[in-house]
């Protein structure tokens, strides 16, 4: 696989789409789509169906990353930062891997590994083709998602003439080739939606995050953020380092809940942007965004440097987010939102996950943007979560934030179970044997299964409702689907990845669902085997659980076999020593019908 990202031309990803929904009703794997109600919330003078979606980071560099985040749910896109130094010149600087997301996340890069134009041409190409599914595919409001910018990370970079053409352009993509070449190809695929796509506007994005690299001095800030208020008239959010905390209450903070091993020291709290001349600051760019029509906010937070002293990554600074960011970044929320009364727009990134979205929500603070969550097991199908979870809740415009709500959720993360570091280490996640050459994958949980049952096969096709079909995938290596559905003491269920953030895939239930609802139909169709000739018998002794398998797999191969047991039926220590109310005595009847 290639270091490198290659886009892919928009005709082909149209086909891609159109191909894999038709077939399947999936876009990019993502296998639920999130299909929007009447709720919208109003920011930079458009409309969001949902207050979330991806931060700035690697799920918003490529159209396909950024389509299948809307197809689960996401309608706000913070994009992958741009900057001067793009394309090979960026990638040359970046070691690889350059993330590990095992529990809390770290990574050692900082914007798009594209080319500006190939970025800009990217978010063009994501933008049309979201519009279009919202329409055909019925899953919202097409003009209710948001396109939020990023740029950084110096004034003379920002007003030079490569990213200077990247925010007029995004601003009115209408005369640019990419643009014009999606409206045309998008015609040859809807046919019916000429006039849709006609209207689709080039207004591709009309706000900005501003992000600083650790360092940047505040007057440097201040006319970065200045220039984009008032000379390109862009709704404008600076984002904030959690390093404005102070090193002392960072350095406590993470302590106090188990994270002592990470390693820094005061030099980026001294180097950076000090709370003292950060707030009159924030006062001032406020007071310019008032007197010129648009909106301002903080952005909270950003990832927070740190020492790599373990290998992590092949660099000697990495950057941590997710579980453990989430402490920092509430409390800075609490201490900036009491410093202005609840006032101050925030936009949050930092530890938000499908666990603590609706909190933060509730409090008024949104959008909410995320990066760590979907390297988790589970990707971009997460937001579909997240989505029905704020579905239940309010929605208002901003009217400010909830001073006393956001500093007692700061206060109780730092004991939540889902942010502390847990006090036993976690198992390594690595797989002690090598990848195939090809399919180079191997699922941990099948690993874990002492019979290398096919474990993510068969949750696929139970997902789909094709349970005969499961059922038939279960009993290749596992006779007793009912008997191992309901007593196992599935070890696979300690190897899912999903232990490492939340709760595991219920492997050893969906097995017996398959069992309950796949049976009839697969039993009606099960045949008995060809002989084999070989003119030998088997006799097996003993018709417990170990018994039976030995008969079911000799008797699979075309060989006689006969089953010797004192007991009327088949089952063994199962049927004698575990009560009814545990496993029925017909659950067992039917893996000895198997």
């Amino acid at each position: 696989m290639s270091e490198l990202m290659t886009p892919i031309p928009f005709r082909e990803l149209m086909t891609w789409v159109t191909a894999e929904y038709q077939k399947d009703g999936t876009v990019f794997g993502v296998h639920k789509p999130y299909k929007a109600g009447v709720k919208t919330l109003p920011i930079f003078g458009e409309k969001i169906e949902t207050p979330f979606g991806p931060a700035a980071g690697p799920n918003t560099q490529l159209a396909q990353n950024i389509i299948a985040g809307y197809f689960a749910g996401a309608r706000f896109f913070e994009l992958k930062t741009v900057q001067k130094m793009d394309g090979a010149d960026l990638a040359a600087c970046i070691s690889r891997p350059c993330i590990l997301a095992e529990d809390e996340c770290y990574n050692c890069e900082w914007s798009t590994e594209l080319y500006v134009q190939q970025a800009f041409e990217e978010y063009v190409k994501a933008w049309c083709a979201c519009k279009i599914m919202a329409k055909v595919y019925g899953l919202g409001d097409p003009d209710a998602f948001v396109f939020n910018m990023s740029v950084g990370y110096d004034l003379e970079g920002i007003q030079g003439p490569k990213v200077d053409k990247f925010l007029t352009e995004m601003v009115d993509a209408s005369k640019t080739p990419i643009f014009q070449e999606c409206i045309r190809v998008l015609k040859e695929f809807f046919p019916a939606e000429s006039a849709f796509i006609d209207a689709i506007t080039p207004h591709v994005s009309g706000s900005v995050t501003l992000s600083t690299l650790h360092g940047c001095p505040p007057d440097e800030i201040e006319r970065i953020a200045s220039y984009l208020i008032e000379k390109k008239h862009l709704h404008t959010f600076v984002k904030c380092n959690p390093t404005i905390l102070g090193y002392e209450t960072a350095r406590s903070i993470l302590d106090g809940m188990g994270y002592d091993y990470i390693a820094f020291d005061d030099h980026h709290f001294n180097e950076d942007l000090q709370y003292a001349d950060a707030v009159p600051m924030f006062r001032r760019l406020q007071a310019l965004a008032d007197k010129t029509g648009v909106e301002f906010g903080l952005k909270l937070s950003n990832t927070f440097p740190v020492d790599v002293k373990g290998g992590e990554l092949p660099s000697e600074e990495m950057y941590m987010a997710g579980k453990s960011l989430f402490p920092l970044t509430t409390t800075m929320a609490a201490r900036i939102s009491k410093e202005f009364g609840g006032r101050m727009r925030i936009s949050y990134a930092g530890g938000a996950d499908a666990l603590n979205i609706d909190k933060l929500f509730a409090l008024g603070i949104w959008p909410i943007t995320m990066a760590t969550t979907e390297l988790k097991p589970g990707g971009y199908q997460r937001f579909v979560q997240i989505g029905d979870k704020l579905d239940a809740l309010e929605f208002q415009p901003f009217t400010g934030v909830d001073v006393a709500g956001i500093e007692a959720l700061a206060l109780a993360a730092r004991s939540d179970k889902y942010h502390v570091k847990a006090v036993k280490p976690l198992p390594s996640r690595k797989l002690s044997e090598k990848v195939p050459l090809l399919d180079c994958f191997t699922a941990p949980c099948k690993g874990g299964c002492p019979i290398g049952q096919d474990i993510p096969e068969y949750i696929e096709l139970c997902r789909k409702g094709e349970y005969a079909s499961a059922l038939r995938l279960i009993c290749e290596k596992n006779p007793l689907p009912f008997i191992t559905g309901t007593i196992c003491a599935h070890r696979c269920q300690t190897k899912c990845t999903r232990t490492y953030y939340d709760d595991s895939v219920q492997i050893r239930a969906t097995k017996l669902v398959a069992a309950e609802r796949g049976y009839d139909e697969y039993l009606s169709k099960v045949k008995a085997p060809a002989p084999a000739n070989s003119g030998k018998k088997v006799a097996v002794i003993g018709g417990g659980p170990t018994g039976m398998a030995a008969a079911y797999f000799v008797g699979r191969a075309g060989i006689p076999v006969t089953v010797f047991e004192k007991a009327d039926k088949l089952g063994g220590i199962v049927r004698q020593v575990i009560p009814g109310f545990r496993i029925s005595d017909e659950a067992i009847d039917k893996d000895a019908a198997l």
